[in-house]
């Protein structure tokens, strides 16, 4: 018979026989006490700790439930589907998915636009490195002036600036459930 593993601690004498009258108050073994400490003291730890929870009613394999919404909650759901330009199905799952894993979704199109934004930055960073290059080597400096490049670093700020703003709203509409009028 191959045994189980163990948790071992030691304490001292005192406390072991304390522990020791607590289960015989109980009519229980000491490893039966402890066991039920243990098990005690998981459930009430970390989410990340339990395992999955088990199915309260059977789940289908689709995947699919129905919800009744009141009217004025469905023209709200569409409301703010249609505004980040998503179906209210593929928008509810979101909302739900959000709320069960503690996530902030970012949706697809606001997720392109991120990237664009990010591509351009790219080309920009590429094109000044290169400049800056010519001028290391001390080749005659063809190109932006200093205006320009002030200008380019203006531009950089607003795009860093509205760029987090973006993502900012995104959090901020996904914890408060709408997004603030012209995002």
């Amino acid at each position: 018979m191959v045994a189980s593993p163990y948790i071992a601690a030691r304490f001292p004498a005192e406390t072991k026989e304390r522990f020791a009258v607590a289960a015989r108050r109980q009519g229980i073994s000491e490893s039966t006490l402890l066991k039920r400490l243990v098990d005690a003291a998981l459930m009430t730890a970390e989410p990340t700790i339990r395992s999955e929870p088990e199915a309260v009613e059977p789940v289908a394999l689709s995947g699919k439930i129905s919800v009744r919404l009141r009217s004025d909650d469905l023209l709200l759901l569409r409301e703010r589907a249609e505004n980040r330009q998503m179906p209210t199905a593929t928008y509810v799952s979101l909302l739900i998915r959000s709320h069960l894993r503690r996530l902030a979704p970012l949706p697809t199109q606001e997720l392109m636009a991120l990237k664009r934004s990010i591509a351009e930055v790219g080309a920009v960073g590429r094109n000044l490195n290169v400049i800056a290059h010519a001028v290391n080597r001390g080749e005659p400096a063809e190109g932006p002036t200093k205006a320009d490049l002030l200008a380019v670093l203006r531009a950089l700020s607003g795009l860093r600036d509205h760029t987090k703003a973006v993502i900012r709203a995104n959090l901020e509409s996904w914890e408060l459930g709408y997004a603030k009028a012209g995002d």
